[in-house]
């Protein structure tokens, strides 16, 4: 497994953007396949964006499509996820998740590293 460290959260207004990162240690990142999923209060963990091990391959959810973007540094160990034109309903907690595969996996049950997450706070 390898070690995730999310970090970029925060409260801002919707129509805004932040950036978070997620800073992978412990195994060579580029085999990695890397995804983001949030939980909002009261409601179960669901899949936000995915990328596969060179960045080639992404897919988003489609509540995010077009307003968020994944992307990936190997050579920085790193994943960021762009978000931009941020909504109340994109309020949650945002983790960052890895699996050693060269695969681009999109559920939840396929990852095997989770960071601890980092809160997003989106006010109307």
């Amino acid at each position: 497994q390898v070690q995730l460290v999310e970090s970029g959260g925060g409260l801002v207004q919707a129509g805004d953007s932040l950036r978070l990162s997620c800073a992978a240690s412990g195994r060579t990142f580029s085999n990695y396949a890397m995804g983001w999923f949030r939980q909002a209060p009261g409601k179960e963990r669901e899949f936000v964006a995915a990328i596969n091990w060179n960045g080639v391959l992404t897919s988003y959810a489609d509540s995010v499509k077009g307003r968020f973007t994944i992307s990936r540094d190997n050579a920085k160990n790193t994943v960021y996820l762009q978000m931009n034109s941020l909504k109340p309903e994109d309020t949650a907690v945002y983790y960052c998740t890895a699996k050693d595969s060269f695969q681009l996996l999109t559920a939840s049950r396929y990852y095997d590293s989770w960071g601890q997450g980092t809160q997003v706070t989106v006010s109307s």
